[in-house]
């Protein structure tokens, strides 16, 4: 049963909450990477998935870290990755499936990327190794782009697709799994979509809540910011902005939420490069300030907002 959140949750009682500061997420491991992206994190919380991107953003792969004797390994491409362009994996409840957004062929012996599907790897155990990709298929996946799957414990799949037969730009669509198939893919209300921009939805395993990313809203930060939505009897509410402590003026995107610790995982570019300096800096210096791990390159961060979701 999903559960009921009260309506009429106003912005200011949504946000009364001390929220924490976001901190950097494994920023040792990932700054030999021009740009990181997306997030997941594996049921067993032992190993993690990413996306990694050259500067451009025209070559992407998913990495893996794991957790071994409690220490994160080097990260490693994905079996599965390093030939196409990759990206957005996402962790079935049991750790055995994993989903992902690829523009490799359908006919993988061919090298020609297509638009953007949803496509998954299988393995027997959590130690095993992963299948070959399988596309998903119709009815989620069309001759448009289909982004960032995220599943709800009932089946229903959740994700983005590009339609450029609609005036509405990238919006968040549902797949209802019933009768043990996936139903044709309908768009979330417009509590959620508006006519601009809607992408990288997780949806919360009970389906009480979305947190989604959005661009260029009236009361956004700039660029993109994460919005929240709650399930009620009555549908869903209208979105409301996570807040200038989590969201920056800077690209904030790609939600994942740990549900066992009630924390949040995202891509932001929030750039605090220092630019005023009290003396001139030295080569060394000025070095250590380029490659310092947030200067506006996509990296990942963590915050609890535990508060929130037990308001």
């Amino acid at each position: 049963m999903k559960f009921i959140y009260a309506i009429g949750i106003s912005l200011i009682s949504l946000f009364s909450f001390s929220q924490e500061t976001p901190e950097l997420l494994l920023a040792e491991l990932t700054k030999q990477f021009p740009n990181v992206r997306d997030f997941t994190l594996s049921p067993n919380g032992k190993e993690i998935l990413f996306t990694a991107q050259s500067v451009m953003g025209n070559l992407s792969a998913i990495v893996s870290v794991k957790k071994e004797n409690n220490i994160w390994s080097q990260p490693e491409i994905a079996s599965f990755s390093g030939m196409h362009f990759d990206l957005e994996p996402y962790f079935a409840s049991n750790g055995l499936t994993l989903y992902f957004v690829s523009s490799r062929p359908l006919d993988q012996s061919q090298i020609q990327q297509k638009d953007f599907d949803i496509w998954f790897v299988e393995r027997a155990t959590l130690d095993a190794a992963w299948s070959e990709p399988k596309n998903i298929g119709s009815p989620i996946n069309t001759e448009d782009g289909e982004f960032y799957p995220s599943i709800a414990n009932n089946g229903d799949f959740y994700f983005t697709r590009d339609n450029p037969d609609l005036k509405t730009k990238d919006d968040i669509y549902i797949s209802v799994y019933e009768k043990n198939r996936y139903q044709k893919p309908k768009k979330l209300p417009m509590s959620i979509n508006t006519e601009g921009y809607e992408y990288n939805a997780f949806i919360a395993p009970d389906a009480s809540y979305i947190i989604f990313g959005s661009y260029n809203r009236k009361d956004g930060f700039g660029s993109g910011d994460l919005y929240i939505s709650f399930q009620t009897e009555d549908g869903w509410t209208p979105a409301e902005n996570l807040g200038a402590n989590i969201n920056s003026n800077k690209m904030d995107y790609c939600p994942f939420v740990d549900t066992k610790t009630n924390t949040l995982y995202f891509t932001s570019k929030r750039d605090h490069t220092k630019v005023q300096q009290e003396k001139a800096l030295t080569t060394e210096e000025f070095i250590s300030e380029l490659h310092k791990a947030d200067n506006g390159s996509s990296r990942l961060y963590q915050v609890s907002i535990d508060a929130l979701l037990k308001q």
